[in-house]
């Protein structure tokens, strides 16, 4: 059983990597674009990367619930359970506030036909910018306390 608990650690920090770092760049990816053009290239970039971030954050959820039944004790610990918590409410962000957030800007995206990207763009990033600036501070906090083990 142990072997499967080290081969699952090994999954669980590649999925990490591979999910959170590419999330940690999804809000750099936009704010370079000076055009339309640009700007629709940078979101279908965010666009691909996000597909990372999906894998690797059902990977981390998957491995992180099959360690905690191969070692129940983990279930007791406050920092796998605030993990565990934190973790779920950032993946409940996205089908709901990210999601509600993003759909402005895809609409702007297909409708706005000027080169320009126009003011109201600025304003619907910032509120979509803030939520994912706390998805990121959710994942700092969920990396400390897997790396602390504080409590």
């Amino acid at each position: 059983m142990q072997t499967i608990y080290q081969v699952l650690v090994v999954i669980h920090i590649f999925a990490a990597i591979m999910g959170m770092g590419p999330g940690f760049i999804l809000t750099t990816v936009t704010k370079s674009a000076r055009t339309m053009s640009d700007l629709c290239h940078a979101y279908e970039l965010k666009r691909r990367l996000h597909i990372f971030v999906m894998v690797g954050g059902s990977l981390l959820l998957v491995t992180g619930l099959l360690m905690g039944s191969i070692n129940s004790f983990l279930f007791q610990s406050g920092w796998y359970l605030t993990s565990l918590i934190l973790f779920l409410v950032a993946l409940g962000l996205g089908p709901t506030v990210l999601k509600k957030r993003a759909r402005p800007i895809k609409q702007l995206l297909k409708t706005h036909k000027s080169e320009e990207i126009p003011e109201e763009y600025e304003h619907l990033s910032r509120k979509l910018l803030r939520v994912e600036y706390l998805e990121n501070l959710i994942f700092v906090i969920i990396i400390l306390l897997m790396i602390l083990k504080p409590f």
